[in-house]
């Protein structure tokens, strides 16, 4: 895929931006940055879209802003020279696509029927719009698109919200899911900035879906985890499973068997998406030891932060 989609897809959420005042761009972009996604595709519904672009893009140059509901080549143009760096357009129209192709613009058109999935495909896109999402079959159309067209993903866009954003993000054919449930329209129009900052926050904050998945606690030895780990059964009935390393009590508690990582111990923070999550956390300003990846089949399956916290590790694990 291109950089554009690799960013969709670590974003895994793009906010679709109407904008009717470009006075409003610069504070809903930073409200968008600092609630954790630094992108917005900003419609070409209103008269104030291109100076909306040009804004964002001047002012957050690591922002990626683009431009929706792209209907015209002179749209494209304006988008462009106002700093876009994607086009998406509602459907397929071949003028704006081959357009932008032959300008080597990144352009995500619509698609709802696989014969238009075909038509991207012979232009050699890999990802494509698939809006209306909710109203064009969701997730059951989109999968059923997938399997023939077996290497193109897809961008769903309309009726996604918090509810269903994780089951349309679980299906691999999907890079990320556009929506404006964290950008309404009325809490731009009122100047409630700081409510869609916290409103984009709880967006990836859903999607990422951290949860304690375990705790585990260092011992000294064998002896004094097994012992441990046979008085929290008799506490509490936590089964107790002895491992290679660590006995487990429960599925909460990890006891290891030696001094592991951690003064303390460690703590396994699970999560929906774990690649994502990774990029997100990073963003905040937290750093992974990278030696400490696990992969499996090619996917990230487990990671440690760096340094401690209160005296624990952490490390992600893959859901």
């Amino acid at each position: 895929m291109s950089y554009i989609a690799d960013k969709f897809e670590e974003l895994g959420v793009v906010p679709v931006v109407v904008l009717e005042d470009a006075k409003d761009a610069l504070p809903l972009a930073k409200a968008l940055m600092e609630g954790g996604l630094p992108c917005a595709e900003v419609t070409f519904r209103t008269e104030a879209a291109e100076e909306s672009i040009r804004l964002m893009a001047e002012q957050f140059p690591d922002m990626l802003v683009g431009a929706g509901t792209v209907l015209t080549k002179e749209q494209v143009d304006a988008a462009a020279a106002a700093g876009a760096k994607f086009i998406v357009s509602p459907g397929f129209d071949p003028e704006i696509v081959d357009y932008c192709l032959e300008k080597e613009i990144p352009v995500f058109p619509g698609c709802i029927t696989p014969s238009e999935v075909a038509q991207a495909v012979k232009r050699g896109l890999k990802v494509v719009k698939f809006f209306p999402a909710e109203a064009a079959g969701g997730l059951k159309m989109i999968k059923s698109m997938a399997a023939p067209y077996t290497k193109m993903h897809f961008m769903p866009t309309g009726g996604i919200n918090a509810d269903n954003l994780k089951s349309y993000l679980d299906f691999n054919k999907i890079v990320c899911c556009g929506g404006s449930w964290m950008v309404k329209k009325d809490m731009v129009t009122a100047g409630d900035f700081e409510g869609i900052k916290n409103l984009t926050k709880q967006a990836v904050d859903t999607m990422l879906g951290f949860e304690v998945r375990h705790v585990g606690v260092n011992l000294a030895s064998a002896d004094e985890a097994d012992e441990l780990a046979d008085t929290l059964n008799d506490m509490f009935s936590f089964e107790k499973k002895v491992g290679n390393s660590s006995i487990f009590s429960g599925t909460g508690f990890e006891l290891m068997k030696k001094p592991g990582r951690g003064t303390n111990g460690h703590i396994a923070i699970a999560t929906n998406y774990i690649e994502r999550a990774i990029y997100h956390l990073e963003k905040r300003g937290f750093e992974f030891d990278k030696e400490s990846t696990v992969i499996k089949e090619g996917r990230i399956k487990a990671i440690y932060f760096k340094g401690e916290f209160g005296g624990f590790a952490i490390h992600l694990v893959q859901k």
